[in-house]
């Protein structure tokens, strides 16, 4: 067994909260991963993060408002040349990019400066990971060998088709859509995931990058889906862009209309 560590440091959605985001409770949760102090258990906080991945249209605004972030002019130091390669033109996302398909081919550095304008971040992974853990009535349906065969369904499909709108899969129970079945999506701390070093030279980098197939050994094969994930988000420099990886953002809790902090 091939040891996996992630060092890191989530809930229902509640009557008027933000349409756009959900609120999601937190607290004790087992990660697939064996971290060095806790054998895998981490306490969550209460955090919040939106329903939807970025869309091309939000992102297209979000490039209008902050030039330095269009195609041809963001260093490359913080994005690689085929960023936003899909897209016609800088501002002018064109007919392989849609309105309302998920943003891609966007680097971590241009993710996560997107959710500060939003007065946001990118979430950390042990917050997506107890997201991604959730079905229409569960926190945690990870034991459900149906659930798991349905996750896997889409793990096991080639890329490379045009991909759906956002939306289109069946909300959680914390009001969130598309955690499964769409995007691979960035997580904030992805630099501290770490696989062996063998691992990461087994293969084709390329096949590592944008599918993860192959890429770990553990025991928990009941987690393999999210594991591939890992190992994908270890494999990436924070420039790297692909083709299915777009992301989305969260934040701390936000007070209730009315009430003072």
């Amino acid at each position: 067994m091939r040891t996996l560590v992630l060092l890191v440091c989530l809930a229902p959605a509640i009557a008027g909260a933000d349409p756009g985001w959900a609120s999601l409770p937190g607290g004790e949760f087992r990660s697939v991963l064996l971290y060095e102090d806790t054998g895998g258990v981490v306490n969550v906080a209460p955090f919040d993060l939106q329903r939807l991945p970025v869309t091309n249209a939000q992102y297209l605004a979000f490039v209008k408002q902050h030039p330095q972030w269009q195609r041809g002019r963001a260093p490359t130091v913080f994005a690689e040349p085929r960023y936003l390669e899909l897209w016609r033109g800088p501002l002018d996302p064109g007919p392989k990019a849609t309105p309302a398909q998920p943003v891609v081919q966007v680097s971590w550095f241009a993710a996560k400066a997107y959710c500060e304008t939003q007065g946001a971040r990118l979430p950390t992974w042990s917050e997506w990971e107890y997201a991604a853990a959730a079905d229409a009535t569960r926190t945690d349906a990870r034991s459900d060998p149906a659930w798991r065969e349905r996750i896997l369904a889409w793990y096991s499909v080639p890329s490379g088709s045009a991909l759906p709108e956002v939306g289109r899969s069946p909300a959680d129970l914390h009001g969130v859509k598309d955690l499964h079945g769409l995007v691979w999506e960035w997580v904030e701390d992805h630099s501290a995931m770490l696989v062996s070093g063998d691992n990461r030279d087994q293969g084709d980098p390329e096949l590592l990058r944008f599918c993860g197939a192959g890429a770990l050994s553990m025991d928990d094969r009941e987690n393999y889906a999210v594991l591939m994930r890992v190992a994908m988000l270890s494999a990436l420099e924070a420039d790297d862009t692909t083709r299915n990886l777009g992301f989305r953002c969260a934040r701390d809790p936000q007070p209730s209309k009315g009430k003072t902090p």
